[in-house]
């Protein structure tokens, strides 16, 4: 199976390093991480004006746009529907995996 290897940066300077399963339709893998990276980049941009947002919105939000996409697909939607849980699963359970790297505070 092909995968992702991707690296997410917090505001704390955090970093996560995912390697996450590609399903084996994937077409275009560079634009899957280009993809990734536009709405993770949107949501730090929109949580910066409005510091007050709680995660749980933003996960929130974040279900309700991969409803909102799955539903514009052309395919019988229990299809639809089996595949976004798939592939959320997948990506659950591949950042759970993935290694958490936080940065060195204070002095040696």
């Amino acid at each position: 199976m092909k995968k992702l290897p991707y690296r997410a940066r917090t505001a704390s300077g955090d970093n996560f390093d995912i390697d996450f399963p590609l399903h084996a339709e994937t077409c275009d893998a560079v634009r899957v991480g280009q993809l990734l990276s536009t709405v993770l980049e949107a949501i730090d941009k929109d949580i910066t004006l409005a510091a007050d947002t709680s995660n749980g919105d933003v996960l929130q939000a974040v279900a309700m746009a991969m409803a909102v996409r799955s539903r514009m697909i052309a395919s019988p939607q229990a299809a639809v529907e089996h595949l976004s849980m798939q592939l959320l699963r997948s990506a659950l359970a591949a950042a759970e995996e993935g290694v958490h790297h936080k940065p060195q505070v204070g002095h040696a």
